[in-house]
């Protein structure tokens, strides 16, 4: 393990909440399983319906919960957490619901008959003093802090810990609402800004507003967010792939000349980004950045932006090269989430690095477009430093754990693996592309985008995959050379690994076929050179 952290390492690092001595618990199994109680009904609807009152920090409303019936059962799994309180629950009909609590979860009997296809909706009341997250966004809860000006400056963050933190849900990520109205009711001084479209704002008489928002696509639940303050408005239109998409940013008054320069980057990313990954998933939700008081993250439709107006991560390139001061690493990083984690999301937390393995890898190709494909291939291979190799990244399922910080950097490394063995870029392209084509809108598993990729590819990349995501050693390419032929096979790995690897000889690039512990040998002449681009180490065996 690297004892010189820097920065961004402690951000990657942080979002896992890496634990080598985990022990779960009854409260974990219920906030990760895909119960009985969750898997009978399907979210199609969330109405989140709050008043956020800055003066108490408080928060005081109900959530519509309108679902389909997929099997007949009656009762039903909610989750919110302490200190908030649910003070009731009804259905559609006016009915006061039973609820049993255990923690964080809440069962609801229905006293309808829950008929298979139906329709059906729940409303929940809560209130109270939410958690108030001490290191956003690393902990979850609501920051309540002030701006330069003395404002009230407001956010939500949840990523992990489960939007049930902050308002009542079915905190699962395996199932998704199909749209989401938020009627945020904040101070008349104030703007909520939050997912999706802005529907109108509602003037109060007791001094408030309420902003009406609404997000027309599948989304999850811990990228639904609030941000209240004195914002400022500024737009653009970017000319895409599906038409045109409006691009609209929020920043504080001081900030705003600043954000008009830095934000340029916005366009670029889009740009890049519809070339590899295809089509911005949320064309009829738009694109926002918002202003916030903590580093970003990629809410959906409502990206947040805390970077400090400055090219970096807080100021620093993570890779070594020099090449990451040519990016605003959130406006990037995070803006590559909407493909993948809110495009493409995963089921199970466990999962998460198809989140962030593939967002760490569209920094280097947002390099790679505007750059060149030599930038970007320095750039993945220079934040390699950063990989500390003491966990495996997929994490276990059922209990929400997430794998090791590793899928960030790591992730992104085997992918470019994966790249240099298909050796082929525009089908590599479509790879990228067809995922985000096959799954648009969907939750996936592991399973379906290895399975993907291969039959794609059209390689052998299972024992790839087992490698890098299920276990923690790096594999070790062991040769020597000896009267004209190099000799070599793999070591450090599982038992059945089998990747090519290229290596350049003086007769040109070779392409060899390692074993695990069987010597092959193939006619070499000069000495070894290995295509850095493979995630590997190197060993002179002789």
């Amino acid at each position: 393990m690297y004892f010189r952290i820097s920065l961004l390492v402690v951000f990657l690092w942080s979002f896992s909440n890496i634990d080598l001595n985990a022990q779960f618990s009854h409260q974990d199994t219920l906030r990760g399983t895909w119960s009985a109680e969750r898997s009978w009904w399907d979210l199609k609807y969330y109405h989140l319906d709050i008043k956020v009152d800055p003066s108490t920090k408080s928060l005081d409303g109900s959530v519509e919960m309108m679902y389909e019936v997929l099997e007949s059962r009656q009762v039903l799994q909610i989750d919110l957490q302490a200190p908030l309180k649910i003070k009731a629950v009804n259905d559609d009909r006016g009915n006061t619901l039973n609820v049993r609590q255990d923690g964080n979860a809440h069962f609801v009997t229905l006293k309808n008959q829950q008929k298979k296809g139906a329709i059906n909706t729940i409303i929940v009341h809560y209130a109270g003093k939410p958690t108030e997250a001490k290191r956003p966004p690393w902990d979850g809860g609501i920051t309540w802090t002030k701006d330069e000006n003395g404002k009230p400056f407001i956010h939500s963050t949840c990523q992990g810990i489960g939007a049930s933190i902050w308002w009542p849900c079915k905190d699962h990520m395996a199932d998704e609402p199909d749209s989401v109205l938020m009627s945020i009711n904040v101070p008349e001084d104030l703007l909520d800004v939050s997912n999706g479209k802005l529907r109108k704002v509602e003037p109060k008489n007791d001094g408030t507003k309420t902003w009406h928002w609404f997000v027309g696509n599948p989304i999850s639940n811990y990228v639904i967010n609030i941000n209240i303050g004195d914002y400022v408005h500024f737009a653009e239109k970017y000319k895409g792939e599906k038409g045109i998409l409006d691009l609209d940013y929020y920043v504080l008054p001081y900030n705003l000349e600043k954000a008009k320069k830095q934000f340029k980057d916005v366009p670029r990313m889009m740009e890049a980004f519809e070339h590899w990954f295809g089509p911005y998933p949320f064309y009829e939700d738009g694109f926002k950045l918002v202003d916030v008081s903590y580093p970003g993250m990629e809410h959906q439709s409502s990206v947040t932006y805390g970077n400090g107006y400055e090219n970096g991560y807080g100021g620093r390139d993570g890779s070594g090269t020099g090449h990451g001061y040519k990016f605003d690493f959130i406006i990037i990083h995070e803006s590559g989430h909407e493909w993948f984690a809110n495009n493409i999301t995963y089921k199970d937390v466990a999962d998460m690095w198809i989140h962030e393995s593939f967002t760490n890898y569209s920094e280097s190709l947002f390099l790679d477009y505007h750059y060149g494909k030599k930038v970007g291939q320095e750039y993945v291979r220079g934040t390699r430093k950063q990989i500390g190799n003491y966990e495996p990244i997929i994490g276990t399922y059922g209990v929400n754990k997430s794998g090791s910080g590793d899928m960030y950097v790591k992730g992104g490394n085997m992918l470019n693996t994966i790249r240099a063995i298909v050796n082929d870029d525009e089908k590599w392209r479509s790879i990228l592309r067809g995922l985000n084509e096959e799954f648009y809108h969907h939750t996936v598993t592991t399973e379906q985008i290895e399975g993907y990729i291969i039959e794609k590819s059209g390689e052998k990349l299972q024992s790839v995959f087992d490698q890098y995501l299920r276990d923690v050693r790096v594999p070790m390419l062991e040769y020597f050379i000896k009267d004209g032929a190099l000799f070599y096979r793999w070591g450090n790995a599982i038992s059945d690994f089998e990747m090519p690897v290229d290596v350049f000889s003086e007769d040109g690039i070779k392409r060899i076929y390692p074993q695990v512990r069987r010597w092959n040998s193939t006619p070499y002449k000069g000495e070894l050179k290995v295509d850095p681009n493979y995630y590997i180490s190197v060993l002179q065996a002789f």
